[in-house]
Protein backbone atom coordinates (compact mmCIF):
# COMPACT_ATOMS: atom_id res chain seq x y z
CA UNK A 1 0.00 0.00 0.00
CA UNK A 2 1.35 3.42 -0.94
CA UNK A 3 0.75 6.16 1.62
CA UNK A 4 1.35 9.86 1.10
CA UNK A 5 2.12 11.63 4.39
CA UNK A 6 1.68 15.41 4.30
CA UNK A 7 3.05 17.45 7.20
CA UNK A 8 5.14 20.60 7.41
CA UNK A 9 7.22 19.11 10.23
CA UNK A 10 10.29 17.47 8.64
CA UNK A 11 10.87 15.06 11.56
CA UNK A 12 7.64 13.24 10.70
CA UNK A 13 9.49 11.38 7.94
CA UNK A 14 12.05 9.86 10.32
CA UNK A 15 9.31 9.05 12.84
CA UNK A 16 7.25 7.13 10.27
CA UNK A 17 10.34 5.33 8.94
CA UNK A 18 11.21 4.21 12.47
CA UNK A 19 7.69 3.18 13.50
CA UNK A 20 6.98 1.27 10.27
CA UNK A 21 10.51 -0.09 9.73
CA UNK A 22 9.36 -3.72 9.57
CA UNK A 23 6.44 -3.05 7.20
CA UNK A 24 8.66 -0.96 4.90
CA UNK A 25 11.36 -3.63 4.82
CA UNK A 26 8.76 -6.31 3.97
CA UNK A 27 7.37 -3.95 1.29
CA UNK A 28 3.92 -4.12 2.86
CA UNK A 29 3.80 -0.33 3.10
CA UNK A 30 5.46 2.37 1.06
CA UNK A 31 5.58 5.93 2.35
CA UNK A 32 6.00 9.07 0.26
CA UNK A 33 6.41 12.38 2.08
CA UNK A 34 5.35 15.92 1.22
CA UNK A 35 6.07 18.86 3.48
CA UNK A 36 3.31 21.15 2.20
CA UNK A 37 -0.07 20.91 0.55
CA UNK A 38 1.40 22.30 -2.65
CA UNK A 39 4.13 19.62 -2.69
CA UNK A 40 1.50 16.94 -2.05
CA UNK A 41 -0.44 17.95 -5.16
CA UNK A 42 2.75 17.90 -7.26
CA UNK A 43 3.61 14.44 -5.97
CA UNK A 44 0.08 13.17 -6.59
CA UNK A 45 0.30 14.26 -10.23
CA UNK A 46 3.44 12.16 -10.71
CA UNK A 47 1.96 9.18 -8.85
CA UNK A 48 -1.05 8.94 -11.18
CA UNK A 49 -3.48 7.85 -8.46
CA UNK A 50 -1.09 5.32 -6.92
CA UNK A 51 -1.66 6.69 -3.42
CA UNK A 52 -4.22 4.55 -1.68
CA UNK A 53 -4.13 6.57 1.51
CA UNK A 54 -3.23 10.16 2.29
CA UNK A 55 -2.42 11.23 5.86
CA UNK A 56 -2.48 15.01 6.10
CA UNK A 57 -1.92 17.48 8.88
CA UNK A 58 -4.59 20.17 8.94
CA UNK A 59 -2.54 23.12 10.17
CA UNK A 60 0.25 23.88 7.70
CA UNK A 61 1.63 27.13 6.28
CA UNK A 62 0.52 27.94 2.73
CA UNK A 63 -2.12 25.47 1.59
CA UNK A 64 -3.82 24.03 4.67
CA UNK A 65 -4.71 20.39 5.02
CA UNK A 66 -8.37 21.36 4.58
CA UNK A 67 -7.63 23.05 1.24
CA UNK A 68 -5.62 19.99 0.20
CA UNK A 69 -8.49 17.69 1.21
CA UNK A 70 -10.96 19.74 -0.81
CA UNK A 71 -8.68 19.64 -3.85
CA UNK A 72 -8.13 15.87 -3.58
CA UNK A 73 -11.83 15.08 -3.19
CA UNK A 74 -12.71 17.26 -6.21
CA UNK A 75 -9.89 16.23 -8.56
CA UNK A 76 -8.95 12.66 -7.68
CA UNK A 77 -12.17 10.74 -7.98
CA UNK A 78 -11.14 7.54 -9.81
CA UNK A 79 -10.07 5.77 -7.74
CA UNK A 80 -10.67 8.07 -4.81
CA UNK A 81 -7.81 7.88 -2.30
CA UNK A 82 -8.76 7.53 1.35
CA UNK A 83 -7.82 10.68 3.26
CA UNK A 84 -7.13 10.64 7.01
CA UNK A 85 -6.71 14.05 8.56
CA UNK A 86 -4.38 14.65 11.49
CA UNK A 87 -5.81 17.14 13.97
CA UNK A 88 -4.65 18.70 17.21
CA UNK A 89 -6.38 17.36 20.29
CA UNK A 90 -9.69 19.14 20.84
CA UNK A 91 -9.70 20.84 17.43
CA UNK A 92 -13.42 20.25 16.89
CA UNK A 93 -13.94 23.12 14.42
CA UNK A 94 -11.34 21.83 11.93
CA UNK A 95 -12.48 18.25 12.48
CA UNK A 96 -16.07 19.19 11.58
CA UNK A 97 -14.91 21.14 8.54
CA UNK A 98 -12.74 18.19 7.40
CA UNK A 99 -15.65 15.80 7.82
CA UNK A 100 -17.84 18.09 5.71
CA UNK A 101 -15.14 18.17 3.00
CA UNK A 102 -15.09 14.37 2.84
CA UNK A 103 -12.33 13.22 5.21
CA UNK A 104 -12.50 9.45 5.61
CA UNK A 105 -10.98 9.26 9.08
CA UNK A 106 -9.17 11.28 11.74
CA UNK A 107 -6.07 10.91 13.84
CA UNK A 108 -5.10 13.12 16.76
CA UNK A 109 -1.66 14.55 17.50
CA UNK A 110 0.47 13.27 19.05
CA UNK A 111 -0.04 10.28 16.76
CA UNK A 112 -0.87 6.95 18.33
CA UNK A 113 1.15 4.72 15.99
CA UNK A 114 -0.43 1.53 17.37
CA UNK A 115 -3.88 2.85 16.42
CA UNK A 116 -2.59 3.94 13.01
CA UNK A 117 -1.08 0.49 12.38
CA UNK A 118 -4.40 -1.13 13.31
CA UNK A 119 -6.23 1.15 10.86
CA UNK A 120 -3.73 0.39 8.09
CA UNK A 121 -4.03 -3.37 8.65
CA UNK A 122 -7.78 -3.18 8.09
CA UNK A 123 -7.16 -1.39 4.76
CA UNK A 124 -4.69 -3.91 3.35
Amino acid sequence: MKILVVDDEQDVKVLFQQRFRKEIRKEELEFVFAFSGEDALKIMKTMEHEAVLILSDINMPGMSGLELLDNIKKNYVKPPPMVMMITAYGDDENRTMAKNLGADDFLTKPLDFSLLKDKLITLT
